[in-house]
């Protein structure tokens, strides 16, 4: 579609299909664990199912697990579930309304599930070149008398981490679960992720598993011609997260969210690729989750108060690791670096500083830094461009300030095609010298981070 039709496209779609309702959840527990399907309704023209399944473990508390059907806490978790996974589907014909029926949602509700899509949304909008603002882009009716209300349930002093396979939640496994009774959590699971947490000590028996499954109608729908884009995936995580702490009795639920996460992704806007992974999403998600689900839960993340850079001086740390990491997405689904994207590029710039670059090339199959083609990456990554790529990937301070620090380490040798190119530009004149700020020894004061673990985060460093 061209760039030019794609606002048109987005009027079109919203008067061919105006409401999207949330019709229903159901929740089935069986001798494999439990599993909740979601019924979702476009404009009574399509109709979507997703579903969740957890397996059984021996670790979920099994009064809980048996009650969990006629239990309301349970099903007030599962009703925020969907509506987190809603996003996903309602971005297809982005329907002027929403009408929720299972539950009712006041307007502190409402007005908190507006801000979450149209922030999540946030690229979504910018990609598909759709001008709105958060009053007029949807509506949120909710049609049903029955209020579920806020509730205690029993929680012990144990951990949650999720793991998604990468080297932040490396870092958190490792400097926390050997302080604390723990489980990892894995959203989907996949090669690295699996590996990542037996390397940690946690075999598949002793990780919390969530297996997703989107809709197929919505794939079909995906390579038609209705809108796709990237949905808040984190903020899904969070509220998976908290059903699974209920379920364990587990009380703390540790991300592996950075500072680095709340920077925006476009200059000069709120824009931000990782909005439901930063600190404005987390300090939003904790008062929710207290007010109108429990404020037993704790989420929070733990490597908050650091940067990029930091995490990956901490990750190189641990080389057991080396050969099992990957946060590459192209990758993802044969879990290998791709060596081709951004995601890798930075990844390769953010841990070159601390580990040689036999291992790093051993790591990525190649030395990014001759590849030329990665060129327009490293001008996104950098700052020379005003837009980021839209990955998870670190602020433009830390990534200029850990190539300088290669280009310390590299004086006098002669440098690969993309060192080269970075040394010949204007980024490392002295009125842009990321190195007047000392980011190895920077602590980031606004997080969430118990007293406990604080001492802990603090004593690595």
């Amino acid at each position: 579609m061209p760039q030019i039709n794609k606002r048109q496209r987005y009027e079109q779609l919203r008067k061919e299909f105006p409401f999207f309702i949330y019709e229903s959840y159901e929740i089935n527990v069986t001798d494999i664990g439990l599993e909740a399907i979601f019924h979702f309704n476009l404009a009574d023209k399509f109709h979507f199912n997703p579903i969740f399944r957890i397996p059984v473990r021996d670790f979920y508390l099994p009064d809980r697990m048996n009650e969990i059907v006629t239990d309301v806490r349970f099903q007030n978790l599962i009703f925020h579930i969907g509506l987190v996974e809603l996003i996903s589907y309602w971005k297809v014909a982005c329907p002027p309304t929403v009408i929720v029926k299972p539950h009712t949602l006041d307007k502190g509700q409402v007005d908190w599930w507006k801000e979450v899509y149209f922030q999540g949304l946030g690229e979504f909008f910018f990609l598909n070149s759709i001008e709105t603002d958060l009053d007029s882009f949807m509506q949120i009716e909710s049609v049903s008398g029955f209020q579920l209300s806020q509730f205690k349930i029993d929680l012990s002093d144990k951990l949650i981490i999720p793991v998604g396979g990468g080297k932040d939640s490396v870092v958190t496994l490792e400097l926390l679960s050997r302080h604390f009774d723990s489980l990892t959590l894995i959203l989907n699971p996949r090669g690295a992720s699996i590996l990542t947490a037996k390397q940690a000590g946690f075999p598949i028996d002793r990780v919390i598993e969530i297996n997703r499954t989107i809709d197929p109608l919505l794939l079909e729908l995906n390579k038609q011609d209705f809108l796709n884009g990237h949905t808040p995936f984190s903020a899904l995580l969070a509220f998976q997260s908290l059903l699974a702490s209920a379920l364990t009795g587990y009380r703390h639920i540790a991300l592996s969210n950075e500072s680095s996460a709340n920077e925006a992704t476009i200059e000069d806007t709120e824009i931000n690729h990782q909005y439901s992974k930063s600190i404005a999403f987390e300090a939003d998600f904790r008062k929710y989750s207290a007010k109108y689900l429990s404020p037993d839960f704790n989420y929070f993340s733990f490597l908050r108060p650091l940067n990029e850079l930091q995490i990956g001086r901490l990750f190189s740390q641990f080389p057991a690791y080396f050969r099992v990491f990957k946060s590459c997405n192209v990758g993802s689904k044969t879990d290998i670096w791709c060596g081709n994207c951004p995601k890798c590029l930075f990844a390769f710039i953010i841990l070159s500083p601390f580990i040689s670059n036999d291992i790093m090339k051993d790591i990525f199959g190649k030395d990014l830094f001759t590849d030329g083609s990665l060129w327009p990456y490293m001008r996104q990554l950098t700052g020379l461009d005003e837009v980021k790529p839209f990955e998870c990937v670190g602020t433009v301070d830390e990534v200029n300030f850990a190539l300088r620090m290669i280009l310390e380490d590299r004086a006098g040798l002669q440098l690969p095609l993309l060192l080269q190119r970075y040394k010949e530009g204007s980024l490392i004149e002295a009125e842009n010298n990321p190195l007047e700020q000392n980011l190895l020894n920077s602590f980031n004061d606004v997080h969430f981070l118990p007293v406990q673990f604080l001492s802990i985060l603090k004593k690595a460093l």
